[in-house]
């Protein structure tokens, strides 16, 4: 399925612009609508015991951000920018996650310090797990945004990596070699690639697998990371788990883990 709807949440975090590059390209790439979603944390102002709605820096962040996406956008045909307009963490995420039922790709931010990120810790996971959509994170060390070139898949036989798998096929339909990164423990057996290999070679899409046997001395989350940084990787495709299921990374740790310790971008899907 091609790109043609893209949403990208903008703040007023000095990362913003990362994730607006690489929502601008996407967007340019695919010939696709891109809509900016603001939506950032602010308490209302107090006048007397009287809350009032929104507060003048909430105004300030607000105009700056539209200003700074219209720039960001221009020549681009079909954009629009949008104001949560919501300023505690449980209805900021709640709002964000309706809007992004209607994309077909959410572009975020990594959020590293909640004291510089202007939106709920938690936002990224709660738009991964509750949204239904994919959602492509953009790391906060990265500076310079290129991807689907080299991707690497975390592929398991479950539903979340396929669902992963399949939503990232537009941004890596062009790439040069699909990694299939595949963690088995000593005694398993079979290639756990054998049928996606074939999946991917129908839609024209070359392969090649790594797996890795792990014991006492290595987990997952170190042997995937590894062979981002071996493989030269600029985008993981991974699905994502919550707590209530058995996942590819133990109890939905690893979700949490990469959302923290991402170097590539990430697409999540759930």
């Amino acid at each position: 399925m091609a790109l043609k709807n893209l949403m990208v949440h903008l703040s007023k975090s000095d990362r913003t612009p990362q994730r607006l590059e690489a929502a601008v390209g996407l967007a340019r790439k695919h010939k696709a609508r891109l809509v900016g979603v603001f939506g950032q944390l602010a308490d209302a102002m107090r006048i007397g015991v009287v809350p009032s709605w929104p507060p003048e820096s909430y105004v300030e962040a607000r105009e700056a951000s539209k200003a700074q996406f219209e720039a960001a956008t221009a020549g681009l045909p079909d954009v629009e920018w949008v104001d949560v307009n919501r300023g505690s963490e449980a209805l900021v995420t709640q709002r964000m996650v309706e809007i992004a039922r209607s994309f077909d790709l959410v572009v975020m931010g990594q959020y590293r310090d909640p004291a510089q990120s202007f939106a709920p810790p938690d936002l990224c996971e709660d738009m991964v797990l509750n949204s239904g959509r994919p959602v492509l994170i953009i790391p906060y060390i990265r500076t310079h945004i290129e991807l689907g070139k080299r991707p690497m898949v975390a592929w398991t036989n479950a539903r979340e990596a396929a669902r992963a798998l399949n939503d990232a096929l537009p941004l890596i339909e062009s790439c040069e070699e699909v990694l299939l990164f595949s963690s088995l423990e000593e005694g398993d057996e079979g290639n756990p690639h054998a049928e996606v290999a074939k999946h991917l070679a129908a839609h024209g899409i070359k392969c090649r697998s790594r797996i890795e046997f792990l014991d006492e001395n290595i987990g997952v989350m170190d042997a995937m990371l590894n062979s981002i940084t071996d493989a030269s990787v600029d985008l993981l495709v991974m699905g994502a788990h919550t707590p209530s299921k058995r996942p590819f990374l133990s109890h939905g740790s690893g979700t949490r883990f990469i959302l923290r310790h991402m170097t590539v971008p990430v697409l999540m899907a759930h």
